[in-house]
């Protein structure tokens, strides 16, 4: 009976490990190896996913090919500025040379110029504004538009948002209000895919020790907070992260499209 059960147990983990087998997924966002980008497509390759990488310019082009590497030499690995629609489309179209399908997508890319992170929200330039929603909100629905079309089994599109988009964390200023846009989108865009069988979720994380994090005014005092305020008391970690985006890119999160997963310690709950 016992040996039954370790072997039924091996079995489990074999088919969890590759329950992305023969999946092909595009991942948007890695900068280097703290990026939460990173820590889910290594998941994703660990659960059987072939993926293909976008860089943005030249100055991240060999951090990525370095992290890519990890997966073999021949993973794909393309050019494209989400802030252009004439990049988009040409990254897809290399996309088309490599693969006549795609089944995940991951969207993990946020920007706002640092001093509209330092100040009031209300001191906020237009243009600003205008570039934290293009690159932070917008970039999904147009790389959505060209992805859905290679998605003709249906497929998974993630997207990475925070807190910060429901509640005023001080100093996350105008990312928050990106951060909204980009939720909003995704319901829409669950909505108008659904009929396609193509999902598509947020994953909410807690604080995480990343680059662009440190580019938010009191980060430590947020994480602390974290610490003290969550019922796990802590945020969370990139493989944590990793595991939620490996569930809800299988079939296992077959019927969640349109939500918010947050993966926070619990920290949304909370009133007080």
């Amino acid at each position: 009976m016992l040996l039954s059960a370790l072997v039924n147990a091996d079995m489990f983990r074999g088919m969890t490990q590759q329950v992305l087998s023969g999946k092909i997924g595009v991942v948007f966002g890695v900068a280097n190896k703290r990026s939460i980008a990173w820590a889910i497509a290594k998941a994703w390759a660990g659960a059987g996913a072939h993926l293909i990488f976008n860089y943005q310019g030249e100055r991240l082009k060999e951090n990525v090919e370095e992290l890519v590497g990890e997966f073999g030499e021949k993973t794909p690995l393309f050019p494209c500025d989400v802030s252009s629609d004439d990049e988009i489309k040409a990254f897809f179209e290399s996309v088309r040379n490599e693969t006549d399908r795609v089944d995940l997508m991951l969207h993990s890319l946020a920007f706002a110029p640092r001093e509209a992170l330092e100040g009031d929200f209300v001191s906020t330039t237009r243009e600003a504004f205008r570039v934290s929603h293009d690159i932070s909100a917008y970039s999904l629905v147009a790389l959505t538009r060209e992805a859905a079309q290679l998605m003709t089994n249906g497929g998974s599109i993630l997207a990475m948002t925070y807190y910060g988009a429901e509640k005023v964390v001080p100093h996350y200023n105008v990312m928050g209000v990106a951060k909204a846009s980009l939720e909003a989108s995704t319901r829409y865009l669950a909505y108008d895919l659904g009929p396609k069988k193509i999902r598509i979720n947020c994953i909410s994380a807690g604080p995480v020790q990343t680059l662009a994090a440190r580019g938010i005014s009191g980060f430590t005092s947020m994480l602390k907070h974290y610490q003290e305020r969550a019922p796990l008391k802590r945020s969370c970690d990139p493989a944590e992260l990793g595991a939620t985006g490996v569930f809800l890119a299988s079939d296992a999160a077959a019927a969640i499209t349109g939500q918010v997963i947050y993966v926070d310690g619990g920290y949304q709950i909370m009133g007080m």
